[in-house]
Formats: structure tokens, C-alpha cells, sequence
């Protein structure tokens, strides 16, 4: 388990003010934390290739197809300022 200069010394790195009960609650979510590593480290995991996801992924994303956008009358339909071009904003100099 960590102590509570440790605790304060993390506190302090990450620039955070904790009360002492918010010291109590830090000092056991770290201890656990530390704890699921240890429990990583005691694992044998010769073989066991490096992953980024707990699940295989793939094509994730949607295809890349071209759809009609949006007619210009509706894309303009809220603008405080149209002008021929499109959206009309202050000039800036």
C-alpha cells in the first residue's frame, strides 16, 4: 500500500490540493492501481504479442463515399448575414 508522503508527493506533481479524505481515497485508488500491475508482472506473457485493443478491430470507420451536401438556401437558412458568395462577416483590419 502507499503511504501518505507519497500520496502528497503525487498530489504535488500534479499540482492538485487534496483534503485528507480526498488523500484517503487517492492513496487507495493508487494502491489498487499498483496492485493490478503487480498482478500484470506475476503473469507469464512470453509469446503474447503487444495489442492496442482487448478485441480485434477492423474497418472501424465507414467508406469514404462522396453524398450530395446540403443545398445552399438550407446550409444559409440561419446565418445573420448572407451575401452572394455565403456567410457575410464583419471585416476584420
Amino acid at each position: 500500500m502507499i503511504d501518505d508522503e507519497t500520496v502528497r508527493h503525487v498530489a504535488r506533481l500534479a499540482r492538485l490540493r487534496l483534503s485528507p479524505d480526498e488523500e484517503q481515497v487517492m492513496r487507495e485508488e493508487l494502491s489498487g492501481i499498483l496492485e493490478h500491475i503487480d498482478a500484470i508482472r506475476a503473469m507469464d506473457l512470453d509469446g503474447v504479442p503487444p495489442t492496442t485493443h482487448v478485441i480485434a478491430l477492423e474497418n472501424v470507420v465507414r467508406p469514404d463515399v462522396p453524398v450530395p451536401g446540403l443545398p445552399r438556401e438550407e446550409a444559409l437558412r440561419e446565418a445573420a448575414h448572407v451575401t452572394d458568395e455565403g456567410f457575410g462577416v464583419p471585416r476584420m483590419d
